[in-house]
């Protein structure tokens, strides 16, 4: 009888539920793209999205995941508003699905004029968790972060360091080391990372926040030195550079996490298509390997799990931009 009443109980509930209630497999056998799929990322060529967008899709297609190829469509500007923007206005797409960042969430945070946000966008995945790395340009004088920091408190206003728009982490991370420090360096917003790390190369400003994957060919080249790793624990690739918190500067790590979004209003057979999709391409071992090559932190949510992490995120990014002096307006 109590097997009878259970099955019963869970009959209900699926009822209750509807279509959606049922398995992500089921869903997905109704859905497959018929034109090659576009992947939108709101960074220019070289930025941490696009790198990693081009470099999924030729793991889509060495892992025979999609039926057709995918395709990287750059939107840049407005630190992802532009890009998000795009992605509201392909509402019912089925063959657009566009790759998030955290500045997605803190973008909207700061202005009152973002108009779209990831709520408003169809959750697929959260893919990776990364950490950063502080780098300069390899002849630079400064050794340590510290030395670094000496030298801007020396010449304030007059260092600069490149990044992305100021709601992204190479700005929070700035302004928590000036809070912490009292030093002050100028910061210069580009477009892309092709462009950021240009800047730092040429000798046109003297610090940047990279990704590990965007910094790597450049300090295995000899072209960078790391001062220091915002992160909890020292990298394996990076066994000799102390964490902010090692080299003195007992600063929130500012987090990274990246990952897939659909335009509003997809059917829910596609969500549960894209979410079998990236389930399947986080437990290849291409993706383990680019993920050890990188330096990244697998950190694979389903749509629903994803959900739940944009209030969490946002509430932890809410106080960092708060502790270092960056007004929010929601």
């Amino acid at each position: 009888m109590k097997l009878q009443a259970k099955q019963v109980a869970l009959a209900t509930v699926i009822a209750l539920a509807g279509p959606g209630a049922c398995a992500p497999a089921a869903l997905a056998q109704g859905f497959k793209p018929t034109r090659p799929v576009e992947m939108v990322v709101h960074t220019g060529p070289g930025g941490g999205s696009d790198v990693l967008a081009r470099a999924m899709a030729i793991m889509m297609e060495k892992e025979n995941l999609l039926p057709v190829r995918m395709q990287v469509l750059n939107k840049p500007g407005g630190g992802g508003a532009v890009a998000a923007a795009y992605l509201a206005e392909k509402k019912g797409d089925e063959n657009t699905i566009g790759l998030f960042t955290g500045v997605w969430l803190t973008g909207p945070l700061t202005s009152d004029k973002a108009k779209v946000t990831l709520k408003d966008l169809t959750p697929i995945a959260r893919l990776v968790l990364e950490p950063a790395l502080i780098a300069v340009k390899a002849d630079a004088p400064y050794k340590t972060l510290a030395d670094f920091i000496a030298a801007a408190k020396q010449n304030p206003g007059q260092l600069k360091q490149s990044g992305g728009s100021i709601t992204s982490r190479d700005n929070v991370v700035r302004q928590l080391l000036q809070k912490n420090t009292g030093a002050r360096w100028t910061y210069i917003s580009f477009p892309g990372g092709g462009e950021r790390i240009a800047a730092l190369l040429g000798g046109h400003v003297n610090v940047m926040v990279i990704e590990p994957a965007e910094a790597g060919e450049h300090i295995r080249a000899g072209n960078m030195r790391v001062l220091a790793q915002v992160s909890d624990a020292r990298l394996d690739g990076f066994p000799d550079v102390p964490t902010l918190k090692e080299a003195g500067f007992d600063v929130p790590v500012v987090p990274q996490v990246r990952g897939v979004v659909a335009p509003p209003e997809i059917p829910r057979q596609n969500v549960a298509y894209w979410e079998e999709v990236f389930r399947k391409l986080s437990q290849s071992a291409a993706w383990r390997k680019f993920l050890a090559d990188n330096q990244f932190e697998n950190g694979y949510q389903n749509a629903a799990e994803v959900t739940k992490f944009y209030g969490e995120f946002t509430d932890r990014m809410r106080g960092i931009l708060q502790d270092a002096g960056i007004k929010t307006v929601r």
